[in-house]
């Protein structure tokens, strides 16, 4: 009925500095509740169309201002975020089911950082020049930026991965048409009211909403559209080259990961258990760079697994405004019973489900019984070719299995074909140099975990991506080179 839409928050479209009505709507559910609280635009062929003209429009005066006018800019932008911190922090952990201390402490302070990070990085990129004085020749480069750029972003760390997107594409002159998770586009929308405030040009920033089938296909095969970077699945990843290709697009593409830890018997477990907890279940489990596979040396193997599961055990479940609780919701119906599939197969092949789902009761809060939630559940003894080995589960789900040798071990951890991050623990330096160099996968944390510096190359090896991100790789992935040879 009308009454009931009328209650609803609606989203619209924001094209050339103007928010936009669409033709048809999807509803965006409330995961901690299970009810539809948000109506998103469902954006296809026209919207986009209308994006893209815009965003091409506005490059010819964005792209000529200097790296400092458009740093101001992004600077300007980063404290009007920051300055509405707390309703940003409330609205993203609504609508994505993390908790509100997750969503305080990371997201958006992370946002706000991803601002101010490449406007100031733009300042300081440098580009080369060499001589070739026996041929009186001279070679110098030059960049500039590609035009529009598309970026999608998921739904697991919305604003914070879609500002990792936003940031570098703008700073370097580029203009966008980005399309946030239809799950979880709220954070996005509210971000469009505060372009014009922080004196983005209209038309620099386009949003448009709507799912990765209809929106997402026609901005990735819009021709207009020179480069797309997208965060997501693999499946989608796959997908989206296929449809770039006719266009030689250039692609930057963050995909999953099946990240393993490995924790030597001289592992320091009073850093380690409770960092392995978080990086298991932060977010619910919901980050590609969560560990799901955890390698136990024999010789510490019960004493960590007792030691790991009490601690999982107080890991708080519930309403994700309640600062208390550690875990929030899932984020929807579907991906819970996915999650929770990996865990019966798991059982069926003979895997011990530790704690956690259905093996300890989960008690919600009145308003939250209908929610996607569950306990952060931990599983011993599966073999490494089980699906829940070989799959992102992307939950708060973990396996731990033993091992026996460094060479062992460094086989399992690669047998898989994501290759995105890994932790390892241990207190011989030599052997952490060893494992991180023969670990694939783009990041080697040791003795810690998502400890990150924007300077560095983020991004996979094998089926977690293509391309890397990082001031010097964003900077790279958003401009085009240009090499000029002058004979004098």
């Amino acid at each position: 009925t009308m009454a009931h839409s009328k209650a609803l928050l609606v989203l619209e479209n924001f094209i050339g500095g103007k928010f936009v009505p669409c033709s048809s709507y999807i509803d965006s559910y409330n995961p901690s509740t299970g009810g539809v609280y948000c109506r998103v635009p469902d954006s296809g062929k026209e919207e986009v169309e209308a994006a893209v003209k815009s965003a091409k429009a506005a490059f010819p005066i964005w792209s000529s201002k200097s790296p400092l006018e458009r740093s101001q800019i992004l600077n300007k932008l980063a404290d009007l975020i920051e300055h509405d911190l707390e309703a940003f922090a409330q609205a993203e952990s609504k609508d994505q089911g993390k908790t509100i201390t997750f969503a305080r402490t990371v997201d958006i302070p992370r946002a706000v950082y991803n601002f101010r990070f490449f406007a100031s990085s733009i300042l300081h990129h440098t580009t080369e020049c060499t001589e070739m004085a026996t041929m009186g020749c001279v070679h110098y480069t030059s960049r500039a930026p590609v035009g529009v750029a598309g970026l999608i972003s998921p739904w697991n760390l919305p604003l914070y991965l879609l500002t990792w997107k936003i940031a570098p594409a703008i700073a370097c002159g580029n203009t966008v048409v980005a399309k946030p998770s239809e799950m979880t586009s709220v954070t996005a929308w509210m971000m469009c009211k505060l372009l014009e405030k922080a004196g983005v040009p209209h038309g620099v920033v386009n949003i448009v909403f709507g799912t990765g089938t209809k929106a997402g296909e026609a901005l990735v095969c819009h021709p207009d559209v020179p480069l797309i970077s997208f965060t997501g699945s693999t499946l989608t990843a796959q997908r989206i080259m296929e449809k770039s290709a006719p266009h030689c697009k250039r692609l930057s593409l963050e995909l999953g990961g099946k990240n393993p830890a490995i924790i030597f018997d001289d592992a320091d477990l009073t850093q380690c258990i409770p960092t392995t907890l978080r990086s298991s279940f932060a977010n619910q489990g919901e980050i590609c760079l969560c560990t799901s596979r955890i390698f136990v040396q024999r010789g510490i193997y019960s004493e960590f697994l007792k030691r790991f599961v009490a601690e999982a055990k107080k890991w708080k479940v519930g309403n994700p405004s309640d600062p208390t609780v550690g875990v929030g919701a899932l984020i929807s119906k579907e991906h819970l019973e996915k999650v929770r599939s990996y865990v019966k197969k798991a059982q069926a092949e003979g895997a011990r489900v530790l704690c956690g789902e259905g093996v300890d009761s989960l008690a919600l809060p009145t308003g939250n019984q209908k929610g996607y939630f569950m306990l952060p559940t931990v599983i011993a003894e599966v073999k490494d070719e089980s699906c829940c080995m070989q799959e992102e589960i992307f939950g708060p789900v973990t396996c731990v299995v033993a091992f026996d040798t460094e060479e062992e071990v460094i086989k399992r951890a690669n047998s898989v074909k994501y290759g995105l991050a890994a932790t390892v623990w241990s207190s011989n330096v030599g052997r952490i140099h060893r494992v991180a160099q023969r670990l694939q996968a783009g990041l080697v944390w040791t003795n810690c975990w998502l400890v990150r510096d924007l300077n560095l190359p983020f991004g996979g090896m094998k089926a977690s991506g293509i391309g890397r991100e990082g001031a010097k790789d964003s900077y790279e992935f958003f401009t085009e080179v240009k090499t000029i040879t002058i004979k004098h």
